[in-house]
C-alpha cells in the first residue's frame, strides 16, 4: 500500500504545480479575478527621437552676421608714446584699420526686420546679412537699446523666412531648447540642451535683465541668435554665456522673445526704447541698515541720491528716505524696483510709501522718461 501511495505522490505533485502555473499565468480560466498591478512610478511620455521638424521650422529665420568696424591706429609705433600724446594729444597721423566680427541675428517679419544683440553690431560701419538660402545683403541699423543688449536691423529682400514666437513668458525648467547661431564663424550650428532657470537677473550684464538660462551650448558668433522650443518656435535671443574659458561651459543666458518683441515694436515706432523714470539712485537696505531704521523684517530700498530736477526731486524725495512700496507694490530690491518704474508710462502718477526718519509718509510723483544712453562702444 506504502509503495503505491509513493508511485501515486509524484503525478499529484507534478499536477499541482502545473495548476499553480497555469492559475498565476491565466487567471480568467480558473475563475479568478485578474489583480491590476499598479507601476511603481508613472509611465513616462515619449519625447520625439528627433527635433529636425523644429530645426527646420527655425533655422531659415536665423542668419549670419559680418559687419566691419574701422579702427584708428598710429602710423608708426613711436606715434603710440605717451609722452607725444601729452603734447600733441589726438592730431597725431593715424592710419584706419578694420576689424570684422561675426555675430548672428533672427528674422522677425517678413517685412525685413531682425533682431540681434547690441554688442554685435556696436560701431559698425557695415553689416552684411547671410541667409540660410545663400542670399547675402547690407543691413541698415534702425536702432539699438544697450540696456538690454538688443539692437533693430532692417534688410530687403523678397520672400524672407519669418521665425513663429513662442511664450518665453510660459516656458518650465526642463524644457528642451535648441540654440541656433553661427558659433565661430563655421555657418550655422544646432545645439541642444533644456531650460536650466529662468528670471535670471543682478549678473551685472546689462542694466535690464530677465534672462532665460539654458545649457545648449552657446560660443562666440551664437550672439544674437535664437534660443527656440521643440516646435521651433522663438523663445528668446542668445546674448551671453558665463565661461572661464571663452567657449562654452552649459550656462548660456537668453533674452525672453516677449521682452525681446516689446523692445524691437518700441524702437520700430518711436527710434528708442520708451521707459519710465525717477531719477533716483538707491541701494540695497541691509540687514544692519534695517534694523537701524526700525525695518526688521520689512522690504524697503534706501535713496542713496536724488537727481536734480528730476521726477524724484520734484516729489519730494531726499537722500536718506526709505522707499517701501511703489505703487502698491512692495520695494524689495533696487534692480526690480526700478524695472517696475522702467514698465510705467511716462507721465502716468505714481504713490510711494517713504519712510523718512521715524515718519511714514505718502509721496505723490509723476513719471518721467528715461534718458537715453548710448552705448559705450559707439
Amino acid at each position: 500500500m506504502r509503495e503505491r501511495l509513493q508511485q501515486l505522490g509524484w503525478p499529484v505533485l507534478a499536477g499541482v504545480l502545473a495548476a499553480l502555473v497555469v492559475m498565476g499565468w491565466f487567471p480568467g480560466l480558473a475563475g479568478l479575478t485578474q489583480r491590476q498591478v499598479s507601476a511603481p512610478f508613472p509611465a513616462l511620455q515619449d519625447g520625439p527621437f528627433s527635433y529636425a521638424a523644429a530645426v527646420g521650422r527655425a533655422s531659415p529665420a536665423v542668419v549670419n552676421l559680418y559687419s566691419t568696424l574701422a579702427v584708428g591706429e598710429p602710423i608708426h609705433p613711436l606715434f603710440a608714446d605717451p609722452s607725444l600724446r601729452h603734447f600733441f594729444g589726438d592730431s597725431l597721423p593715424q592710419q584706419r584699420r578694420l576689424e570684422s566680427s561675426l555675430g548672428s541675428a533672427v528674422i522677425m517679419s517678413d517685412t525685413g526686420y531682425l533682431l540681434t544683440n547690441n554688442h554685435v553690431i556696436a560701431g559698425a560701419e557695415q553689416i552684411v546679412v547671410a541667409l540660410k538660402d545663400g542670399r547675402e545683403t547690407l543691413a541698415r541699423l534702425i536702432g539699438s537699446d544697450p540696456e538690454t543688449d538688443l539692437a533693430v536691423l532692417k534688410i530687403d529682400l523678397p520672400d524672407l523666412p519669418a521665425i513663429s514666437a513662442g511664450q518665453s513668458d510660459q516656458v518650465q525648467i526642463g524644457d528642451v531648447a535648441l540654440a541656433i547661431g553661427n558659433p565661430f564663424g563655421v555657418g550655422q550650428t544646432v545645439t541642444m540642451g533644456i531650460i536650466s532657470a529662468t528670471g535670471r537677473n543682478q549678473l551685472g550684464i546689462n542694466t535690464y535683465e530677465d534672462f532665460i538660462q539654458t545649457d545648449a551650448a552657446i560660443n562666440p558668433g551664437n550672439s544674437g541668435g535664437a534660443l527656440v522650443d521643440a516646435r521651433g518656435q522663438l523663445l528668446g535671443i542668445n546674448t551671453a554665456i558665463f565661461s572661464r574659458s571663452g567657449g562654452s561651459q552649459g550656462i548660456g543666458f537668453a533674452i525672453p522673445v516677449k521682452l525681446a518683441q516689446s523692445v524691437m515694436d518700441s524702437i520700430i515706432e518711436h527710434g528708442q526704447v520708451i521707459r519710465g523714470w525717477l531719477g533716483l539712485e538707491v541701494q540695497a537696505l541691509t540687514p544692519e541698515l534695517a534694523e537701524s531704521f526700525g525695518l526688521r523684517g520689512r522690504p524697503g530700498i534706501l535713496v542713496a541720491g536724488v537727481l536734480r530736477e528730476g521726477p524724484a526731486d520734484e516729489a519730494g524725495l531726499r537722500p536718506g528716505d526709505v522707499i517701501l512700496s511703489i505703487a502698491g507694490q512692495p520695494a524689495v530690491d533696487g534692480r526690480s524696483s526700478m524695472s517696475q518704474v522702467a514698465n510705467m508710462s511716462p507721465g502716468q502718477p505714481m504713490v510711494l510709501e517713504v519712510l523718512r526718519r521715524d515718519q511714514l509718509l505718502t509721496v505723490h510723483a509723476k513719471v518721467g522718461m528715461r534718458p537715453v544712453i548710448a552705448s559705450p562702444q559707439q
